[in-house]
C-alpha cells in the first residue's frame, strides 16, 4: 500500500451540495438496528445494571462476567465475520450499541476495549492465522484484550515510542523491552496489541500473550473517572515474541495505529451521544421533582433555557456522529468480508472520513462536558455529592477529551487534512435557496477561504500556527455540524413526521454562525499583511446578514417538549 493510499482524507462537505437525502441519520435505521437496541436495553436491565456495583468498586472478574454474558447475546463480534463466530453486521449496529452501553462509562471503556481497539487491528491487519486464532476466542469473551499504545514520553506524539523489538540471533522472536502506560484493561487482559520499534527504528505493532516470560503488569491507577475501569502500566522486560505475531507490516505499525483511532473517535462519538441523553433525561426528572420557591424548578426559564441547550447540542452531536458513519458505510459495504481486498477497501472507507471522525470526536466531547456540567448545576449542591448519578458522569466524562487524541491534537488535525483535499468555494450563484440554506452556504464558503489564506500566509510555516490551526478546526468543525443538523431537519420534514429538529437546527445554526464569524474575525486578524483578505471579508459579510430569530421562545417550546417526555426525542 503507497504512502498516498495511507494519507488521511476528509472534508468533502465543504465543496459538494448534499441533499437531505443522501445523508444518513437516526431516522435511517433499520428494524434490525432496532432489534439490537431493545436487545441492549434488556442486556443492560438485567444483567448490567445489577453489577454496577461490583464493577464500579473494581472488583476482580466482575465486569468480565458481564461481558461474557454480552457475548453470549453476539454483542462482542456485531463486526466479526461469521467464519470466525461473529455476526458481521455494519457500522451503524457498533454505533447502536455504543450509545446504550454509554449510560456508565466503566462499563464501557471494559466493552469498548475489547471490541474496537482489542479486537479491530486484529480483523483489519491479522494474517489469516492470526484472525483464526484469535479471532473466535475473543468473540466468545475467551480471551480479553488490551491496547498498548501510549508511553510516559509519548501520550499525544504516538511515534515517538521508545519500546524497542530486537530480532533475536535466530531470526525467531523479537524482543521487546520499554514500558507502556494508560493501559484499558490491562488488569485482566489476555492478549496484549503492543506498538514497539523494531531494530529501533521501524514502528511495529506486535500481539503479545500475557503468559509471555518477562511481562508484567502494575497496579490500576487511581482515576479521576472511570473508577470501575482498569488502567495499569504494562512492563516488557526482554518478552520473547514469536516475528508471526508481527500485526500487519514491520515498519507500519503507525497504519494499524492511526486507522483504528479513526474508527475510536467515531465510537466515542456515539458513546457521548447516549452518555448526554442519560444525563439529560435524569436533569429533567430532577428539574420536574425539585421545587424551590413554591414550584418545580422546570417551571424555571433558566432550567428550562439549559434543558434545551443541552438537548440542541446533543441533536447536533448526533446528526454529525450518523452522518460521519453512513459516509463511511456507504464506502465500506462495497466489499463484503468474503471479497478479495475487503479489509484494505473498508480501510480506506475510513481514511476518506479520518477528518469528520476527528470532528465527531471533538465536538461530541465537548458537548458531553457541557451536558454533564449543566446537568450538575440543574441539581445544585445534589450534583456535587456522590450519591447522585450526575456528580459520576462529571467525572467520567472528562477524560473524552484526551482519550483517542487530546482535542487539541484532533484540531491541529483536522485543517490539515482538509488542505490536501480542499477545492475552490462555491460561487454565490451556486448559493441554494432558503435563509437557512444561504447561511451554511456562507459557512462554507468562509472555511474554505479560510484555509486558502491560511495557506497563503503561512506557506511554509502553518504547522507551527497552531492557533490559526485551531481556529480554523473550531470553523470546520462547526460548519460541518451545521449542514447536519439542517440537511437532518429537512429529511424528516420531508417525511411529514412531525418533529422538534427544525427548531433545534434553526438555534443551533444562529449559535453557530456567531462563533464562526468571532473566530474568523480572530485569525483574519491574525494573518492580516500576509494574505490577500477581501475574500474573508466577503463571507464575514455573508455569514454576518442573517434573519432574527427568537431563541427564547424557540428554546422555551423545545423544553416543554422534553419535560413533557422526560427525555431526550427529536
Amino acid at each position: 500500500m503507497s504512502l498516498e493510499q495511507d494519507r488521511p482524507g476528509g472534508g468533502g462537505f465543504l465543496h459538494r451540495a448534499s441533499r437531505p437525502s443522501e445523508v444518513f441519520t437516526p431516522e435511517d435505521l433499520t428494524e434490525e438496528h432496532a432489534h439490537i437496541a431493545r436487545t441492549v436495553d434488556a442486556f443492560w436491565k438485567n444483567e448490567v445494571t445489577p453489577a454496577l456495583p461490583a464493577i464500579r468498586r473494581l472488583e476482580p472478574g466482575a465486569a468480565r462476567a458481564v461481558m461474557r454474558k454480552a457475548a453470549d447475546l453476539g454483542l462482542m463480534g456485531l463486526a466479526i465475520p461469521e467464519e470466525y463466530g461473529g455476526m458481521e453486521l455494519d457500522l451503524p449496529a457498533m454505533l447502536v450499541v455504543a450509545e446504550r452501553v454509554a449510560r456508565d462509562a466503566s462499563y464501557m471503556v471494559w466493552e469498548g476495549g475489547q471490541t474496537l481497539l482489542g479486537t479491530l487491528p486484529i480483523l483489519y491487519f491479522g494474517a489469516d492465522e492470526h484472525k483464526r486464532r484469535y479471532l473466535p476466542k475473543l468473540v466468545r469473551l475467551e480471551m480479553l484484550t488490551a491496547y498498548a499504545l501510549s508511553e510516559t514520553e509519548s501520550g499525544s506524539d504516538a511515534l515517538a515510542i521508545r519500546t524497542r523489538a530486537d530480532l533475536n540471533g535466530a531470526g525467531t522472536h523479537y524482543v521487546l523491552n520499554g514500558q507502556k502506560m494508560w493501559v484499558t484493561n490491562a488488569g485482566e487482559a489476555d492478549l496484549f496489541i503492543v506498538f514497539a520499534r523494531a531494530g529501533g527504528e521501524r514502528f511495529t505493532c506486535f500481539l503479545v500473550e500475557r503468559a509471555s516470560e518477562g511481562l508484567a503488569i502494575g497496579a490500576n491507577e487511581r482515576k479521576m473517572g472511570l473508577h470501575g475501569s482498569s488502567t495499569a502500566a504494562l512492563y516488557l522486560d526482554r518478552v520473547q515474541v514469536p516475528v508471526a505475531n508481527v500485526l500487519g507490516e514491520v515498519g507500519r505499525g503507525h497504519v494499524v495505529a492511526f486507522n483504528i483511532l479513526n474508527l475510536g473517535r467515531l465510537k466515542l462519538g456515539a458513546s457521548t451521544v447516549g452518555a448526554a441523553k442519560d444525563v439529560l433525561a435524569t436533569s429533567i426528572r430532577y428539574a420536574k421533582s425539585r421545587r424551590a420557591f413554591g414550584s418545580p424548578i422546570a417551571e424555571f426559564g433558566a432550567i428550562r433555557h439549559k434543558l434545551a441547550e443541552m438537548a440542541i447540542r446533543i441533536y447536533a452531536a448526533e446528526s454529525i456522529v450518523w452522518r460521519t458513519a453512513g459516509l463511511i458505510e456507504d464506502d465500506a459495504r462495497t466489499a463484503g468480508w468474503d471479497a478479495p481486498g475487503a479489509a484494505a477497501i473498508k480501510l480506506a472507507a475510513v481514511r476518506a472520513a479520518a477528518a469528520e471522525c476527528s470532528m465527531v470526536k471533538v465536538f461530541g466531547s465537548e458537548m458531553l462536558d457541557y451536558v454533564v456540567d449543566e446537568g450538575v448545576q440543574i441539581h445544585g449542591g445534589y450534583g456535587y455529592h456522590q450519591d447522585y448519578a450526575v456528580e459520576r458522569a462529571y467525572r467520567d466524562a472528562r477524560v473524552n477529551r484526551i482519550f483517542e487524541g487530546t482535542n487539541e491534537i484532533n484540531r491541529l488535525l483536522i485543517p490539515r487534512i482538509v488542505l490536501e483535499d480542499a477545492a475552490a468555494a462555491a460561487s454565490d450563484a451556486d448559493a441554494p435557496p432558503g435563509d437557512a440554506e444561504r447561511l451554511v452556504h456562507a459557512a462554507k464558503r468562509l472555511a474554505v477561504d479560510g484555509l486558502a489564506m491560511a495557506r497563503q500566509a503561512f506557506p511554509d510555516t502553518l504547522a507551527s500556527e497552531q492557533e490559526v490551526l485551531m481556529c480554523l478546526a473550531d470553523i470546520l468543525i462547526d460548519t460541518y455540524a451545521m449542514e447536519s443538523t439542517l440537511l437532518r431537519a429537512r429529511k424528516i420534514e420531508a417525511s411529514g413526521r412531525d418533529s422538534g429538529a427544525p427548531a433545534m437546527a434553526a438555534v443551533f445554526l444562529a449559535d453557530a454562525a456567531g462563533r464562526i464569524e468571532r473566530t474568523a474575525r480572530t485569525v483574519a486578524t491574525h494573518m492580516a499583511g500576509r494574505a490577500n483578505l477581501d475574500a474573508q471579508v466577503e463571507s464575514l459579510e455573508r455569514l454576518a446578514r442573517r434573519a432574527p430569530l427568537d431563541a427564547i421562545a424557540i428554546r422555551r417550546r423545545i423544553a416543554a417538549h422534553l419535560i413533557d417526555n422526560e427525555r431526550y426525542s427529536v
